[in-house]
């Protein structure tokens, strides 16, 4: 029982974090062991203003595997999701659907 309220308690935190808002969406999940190097990365309020300006609205964003993972509404309505590069904010192989 001691393990499971630290994690109720920081995923409840986690949500009310992203609750807050995508502008201040400085709450990434990250692991730390392979973010040793971030020279030249976008920031996320950059990723963030980059997203939204082309459209989308964005709901959860991560660092996975040395991109950013971004899970976001389109301009339908639909849940959509990408791999964004960290330098240039462009989507690795586009767009696809949230299942």
């Amino acid at each position: 029982m001691r393990n499971i309220l630290p994690s109720a308690a920081f995923a409840g935190l986690a949500v009310l974090v992203l609750a807050a808002g995508a502008a201040s969406a400085q709450a990434v999940r990250t692991d730390d062991s392979r973010n040793a190097s971030r020279t030249g990365w976008m920031s996320i309020s950059e990723i963030v203003a980059k997203v939204e300006g082309q459209g989308h609205k964005v709901h959860e964003i991560e660092i996975d595997d040395g991109v950013y993972e971004v899970k976001a509404i389109d301009a339908n309505g639909m849940r959509v999701e990408a791999d964004l590069d960290p330098t240039t904010g462009e989507p690795l192989r586009g767009w696809k659907q949230d299942d």
